[in-house]
């Protein structure tokens, strides 16, 4: 009888454990899974502000535009005055004060030509898709499809042959301004990127100040 009462009670130890045990799982097992999806969501969110950081640091006004070309072969129209007494001649160096390009602005440039003619600011659509480029400086008279003598007015609709942007040659554009002066055709240093630039087109003669 002493014995029965002992494998009784051994046994009721035993079940006592095992139901200790599982009820220790199932409170365990939730808290598992709260720190898994806890981890998730915090992938999540390192995934997010990844994301993000990607597209604040990518400039859209840039992917929208055409690139420009710095430096050019020198080649210029056939029929475009070389001005006679400029005030910076060929070979002399010159201070830019322009920001129609970055690195330009506070450059030393080497002017390679200068001419007289009249300048435009102009608004188009590239040939090759993209936002409308506004307001681009500069192109002159004789780089405009069947140009004449008088110059275009503010408004006026015409046809690129400047191939200073990418799909700008051939585009359809609206004078924004029209200035005769002085433009001139230069090299520089690039103040932001240390490159090379030669034979810029255009920089005009008030966008120029003396070397001190």
């Amino acid at each position: 009888m002493k014995n029965k009462k002992l494998l009784i009670g051994f046994v009721s130890l035993m079940l006592a454990f095992v139901l200790t045990a599982c009820a220790g799982n199932d409170e365990t097992a939730p808290k598992d899974n709260e720190g898994t999806e806890s981890e998730s969501n915090e992938n999540m969110d390192l995934n997010g502000e990844t994301s993000d950081s990607m597209e604040e640091g990518m400039d859209h006004s840039e992917m929208g535009h055409s690139k420009m070309n710095h430096s050019s072969s020198g080649e210029v129209p056939e029929d475009l005055k070389v001005a006679e007494n400029a005030t910076y001649p060929v070979g002399s160096q010159a201070v830019m004060h322009a920001n129609h390009m970055k690195g330009m602005d506070g450059a030393t440039a080497t002017i390679t030509g200068a001419f007289e003619t009249t300048v435009y600011a102009v608004s188009y659509t590239p040939t090759t898709g993209g936002e409308p480029v506004e307001n681009h400086k500069w192109v002159i008279h004789e780089e405009i499809e069947n140009a004449g003598e008088k110059p275009f007015a503010v408004g006026d609709e015409v046809v690129l042959n400047a191939g200073h942007m990418e799909g700008m040659h051939g585009a359809t554009a609206t004078i924004d301004s029209a200035e005769q002066t002085t433009v001139y055709m230069v090299s520089y240093t690039d103040t932001e990127t240390g490159e090379e630039v030669e034979n810029h087109k255009w920089v005009t003669e008030a966008e120029l100040s003396p070397v001190e």
